[in-house]
């Protein structure tokens, strides 16, 4: 973010949409924002996907960003800039709770350099209103209200059953993590860049940190490298085998990504 207001060039700034197949009206969606597209002068590009109508929440979401990045790739553009808003993220937190994730999952959803997200401490009210009062058109997606979603189930059964101040101090204990997971971030990116070498980690200095201090090493390893769709076992499993695997060990950490154990080297590899 900080990079894209420090540039003295216009930003240009290419709508990207994706039609991911999965209801009969999804057209309609490409056409409203085509034309908002038009009306602004901003470049659009589009993609047509064939999900189908049982396709998860996952297969979507993995097709949405192969789409955007590949926009990314091809245009040369710096950044993917969403509309996740604040109830967004309250909702992500609750669902990455429920699945037992740490502290980033309760942040999930915050900018990073690469993912900007600038409404993330909108309210969805607050959007709409702005919307209303300014005369903007937008379209429902009316699989919102299918229950069978696990985020529609948290949003209609959960979330929808909080009163204003649940929600509210909720709202603000994530803004809180969200803070305190910059600083700590920015701790382990320096402990780590002081072990790194080329990208190979010193794994004596791993081994000799406490077990989960090792696990928040790793993950800030992995991210740096552009890994996020790890969860807490695969860290489990890559600190256990930095700690006793033999010379030459390959860990997996995710399809086509492991973990090189040296005898007093760690490497990531394909």
């Amino acid at each position: 973010a900080r990079r894209l207001q420090a540039q003295s060039d216009p930003l240009i700034i290419i709508v990207a949409h994706l039609d991911h197949g999965i209801r009969d009206d999804s057209s309609q969606d490409r056409m409203l924002v085509q034309e908002i597209a038009g009306i602004y002068g901003m470049p659009f590009v589009f993609d047509e996907a064939v999900l189908g109508n049982s396709a998860s929440e996952a297969t979507a979401r993995q097709a949405r960003y192969a789409f955007l990045n590949k926009v990314v790739k091809n245009s040369a553009a710096q950044a993917i800039i969403t509309a996740h808003h604040e109830d967004d993220a309250l909702e992500t937190a609750i669902l990455n709770i429920a699945r037992g994730s740490g502290r980033k999952g309760m942040t999930s959803l915050s900018s990073r350099d690469e993912l900007l997200r600038p409404l993330i401490e909108v309210s969805k009210k607050d959007l709409i209103n702005y919307a209303q009062t300014n005369g903007l058109k937008w379209r429902e997606d009316s699989t919102n209200n299918d229950t069978k979603y696990k985020r529609n189930h948290i949003r209609h059964n959960v979330v929808g059953k909080f009163d204003k101040d649940t929600k509210d101090e909720l709202k603000q204990l994530i803004h809180k993590t969200r803070l305190a997971n910059e600083e700590i971030d920015e701790i382990l990116n320096t402990m780590l860049g002081e072990h790194l070498t080329d990208n190979i980690l010193d794994r004596n200095w791993l081994v000799s940190l406490p077990h989960n201090l090792g696990r928040e090493v790793l993950a800030t390893w992995l991210r740096q490298n552009n890994y996020r769709e790890f969860d807490k076992k695969t860290l489990e499993r890559l600190i256990v085998g930095a700690k006793v695997a033999k010379n030459g060990a390959k860990i997996e950490i995710i399809k086509n990504a492991k973990m090189l154990v040296k005898k007093d080297e760690l490497c990531l590899v394909k």
